[in-house]
């Protein structure tokens, strides 16, 4: 039995298609080896509603890179890495939120000027000054609870949320 070589497209696609099937094969993790990270990412571009409700939440703070420094955020501003800024995905931009390390009871006041953190389970990215006053600078990541004192809401108004400590004067 003779064979032909194959030529022209027909000998183009299997050829891609052969180099594309080693590749993924060769990408596959072997039973034994552990993936690099267990760090679950989510992608910025994913659209989330944004929270204008003022409820505390409960979740992991971390802090930006000193490479961060100076590049712009959300709003337009540089990050200052000696402010109270902080980063969140679902609180407004110009929110002024409460932090507290659940691990000490220290707490700090930020406005939210960026948007982030992308790993799962943390819910505000603070400033390396902001990490340092509430002892996160050491060990990175912390439980936190985020307390919204003013929110802005879409009609320009403001609302205060648990955080707010100012009283409301009876007879009002």
């Amino acid at each position: 039995m003779t064979t032909k070589p194959i030529t022209g497209r027909a000998g183009l696609a299997l050829l891609l298609s052969l180099s594309l099937s080693a590749t993924a094969f060769a990408q596959q993790p072997s039973a034994g080896e552990k993936k690099a990270s267990s760090v679950k990412y989510e992608s910025p571009h994913v659209k989330r509603k944004l929270d204008r409700s003022g409820k505390a939440r409960h979740g992991k703070a971390s802090f930006y890179h000193q490479k961060f420094a100076g590049r712009k955020m959300a709003d337009g501003t540089p990050m200052d890495p000696n402010s109270n800024i902080a980063a969140s995905k679902t609180l407004p931009l110009g929110t002024i939120a409460r932090v507290t390390n659940l691990e000490n009871g220290k707490s700090e006041i930020v406005e939210i000027r960026d948007r982030g953190p992308y790993v799962e389970g943390r819910i505000v990215d603070l400033t390396p000054k902001t990490a340092k006053k509430l002892d996160i600078h050491e060990q990175g990541v912390a439980a936190v609870r985020v307390e919204p004192i003013e929110v802005p809401l879409a009609d320009g108004s403001k609302l205060r949320g648990e955080g707010s400590t100012m009283e409301i004067a009876s007879g009002e």
